[in-house]
């Protein structure tokens, strides 16, 4: 161990002595000194920074309550208070893993499904038999053009790879037989 470590260990270790008999002096320079490493710890298991946060606050005042049971003989402050901040951020871990798995639990059990009201439908069929009488005015060539890229889900390019036909041809297609579709629409309406 360098002398210059062995002295930060011997001072920390006076601080830790003072805070414990309730030095708030003390705390408050063992806090600057010691703050990072608890952070440093507890941001590497949780990788959140505001969880990382809350660890921090939640160690360093276990620190103040529990400081008159520390032991040099134990081994030094840094690594009795970054075992402190690695144990409570593992338990954070699981308490975060706990809630999120209760959460689904409870958002599965009580999951209930839409339910559609028969006016709706009955709506939307007839909107549908609209549509297909409507697709039904379309040339052949609009009609498959517009059900490609509509219905199949192929984008203009691959429409126009499929037909073996231009790419500027398929969209004028599609436009001819989308506003022929609306103007069909609208009719019914």
């Amino acid at each position: 161990m360098t002398e210059e470590r062995g002295a930060r260990l011997a001072h920390l270790a006076q601080l830790m002595e003072r805070v414990g008999a309730g030095d708030s002096a003390a705390f408050e320079a063992l806090y600057e000194e010691i703050s990072p490493l608890v952070y440093g710890t507890a941001a590497k298991v949780l990788r959140n920074p505001d969880l990382a946060a809350e660890v921090t606050q939640e160690v360093l005042v276990e620190v103040w309550r529990s400081a008159a049971t520390f032991s040099p003989m134990g081994g030094s402050v840094p690594a009795w208070i970054a075992t402190m901040a690695h144990r409570r951020a593992v338990d954070r871990v699981r308490a975060v893993q706990s809630q999120r798995e209760r959460d689904e639990r409870i958002g599965v059990r009580d999951y209930q499904p839409p339910q559609e009201s028969v006016a709706d439908e009955v709506e939307r069929n007839l909107e549908q038999q609209q549509l297909q009488g409507c697709l039904e005015t379309l040339t052949d060539l609009q009609r498959s053009a517009v059900y490609s890229a509509y219905y199949d889900g192929f984008t203009y390019r691959e429409v126009a790879e499929r037909a073996d036909t231009g790419l500027p041809t398929i969209k004028s297609r599609i436009r001819d037989g989308l506003k022929r579709l609306r103007e069909c629409l609208e009719v019914l309406a």
